[in-house]
């Protein structure tokens, strides 16, 4: 498979909460025509999910900077109050490439001093960057689930403890840090599971990460090639995810065939998780929720 270089960022009409480079508000930008984010499985590599690492760091830096000066003065938004926000990692988990490379440190150093912001959700805790200096110009979304579920379906992954634990580091280091509870998946004990990380953030995470702290809820997506997939080499996860009896089919943004929690039983889920969210974790600002 290859990966274009990006050469062009286009206007979005219809507004859309997750993308390549993420310029929010009413007018939304994406590059090279494609609307991706960072989900369960990276669709775009074959159902695979190999280390992708970026070969064209320069044209990146470049292109996103001619973008951003093109750009008017910021005006408060979910994203940012000041800043333009471009996301780094939508096929990818920048915490992991820069395990194997210096791209990512690099691309956080060049939104330093600007009107920009960079950022990125991570499933894994990577200390050595913590020495970046990002200067508040890089937010780290460390995603988060139940560590019984997490076990399961987010496999070679850091755990959810280790993830909370490394929060306060993150904010001390300089990083804006907010979290992103996805996917949502509904198991028999999700409420008791949910309450018990919520706990768990509240007792665990400073003053300081706390009053800077904002959340994502984005329920389970799924779809059938990747249900085949999952059924031939971890069936046990895949029951977790494919429940026929309480999903519907849902056509995406980007045109890709899905199916979703009925839309019913979604909006009740939600309903409880915001209530759960705002009875343990009351400081826990939600940015957006889907």
């Amino acid at each position: 498979m290859q990966y274009k270089k990006i050469t062009r960022i286009t206007k979005k009409k219809k507004s859309t909460t997750v993308y390549n480079f993420h310029v929010p508000g009413l007018e939304n930008y994406v590059a090279n025509g494609v609307v991706t984010h960072n989900c369960y499985v990276a669709r775009r590599k074959g159902y695979a999910n190999p280390i992708t690492l970026y070969s064209n760091r320069d044209q990146m830096i470049a292109a996103w900077k001619r973008h951003l000066s093109k750009l008017p003065m910021k005006q408060p938004h979910q994203t940012h109050a000041t800043l333009w926000t471009y996301d780094l990692g939508c096929n990818n988990d920048i915490s992991v490439d820069a395990s194997a490379c210096e791209t990512p440190r690099i691309l956080i150093e060049h939104f330093r001093d600007t009107r920009a912001l960079a950022s990125f959700a991570t499933k894994y805790v990577n200390r050595d960057m913590l020495a970046y200096d990002p200067q508040l110009h890089t937010r780290i979304r460390f995603s988060l689930m139940p560590e019984k579920l997490r076990k399961v379906v987010d496999v070679s992954t850091s755990s959810t403890s280790a993830k909370i634990e490394a929060a306060d580091e993150f904010v001390r280091a300089g990083y804006e840090v907010h979290f992103n509870f996805s996917p949502i998946i509904f198991v028999e004990d999700s409420k008791q599971l949910w309450v018990e990380l919520f706990e768990e953030l509240n007792d665990k995470l400073s003053d300081q990460t706390k009053a800077q702290a904002a959340a994502e809820l984005i329920m389970l997506t799924h779809n059938a090639d990747l249900h085949e997939l999952n059924e031939r080499w971890h069936p046990r996860a895949e029951a977790l995810l494919w429940r026929p009896d309480l999903q519907e089919a849902k056509t995406s943004r980007n045109g890709q065939k899905n199916i979703r929690y009925d839309y019913r039983f979604k909006a009740e889920c939600l309903r409880l998780f915001r209530e759960m969210l705002a009875q343990h974790c009351p400081w826990m600002r939600i940015r957006y929720a889907f």
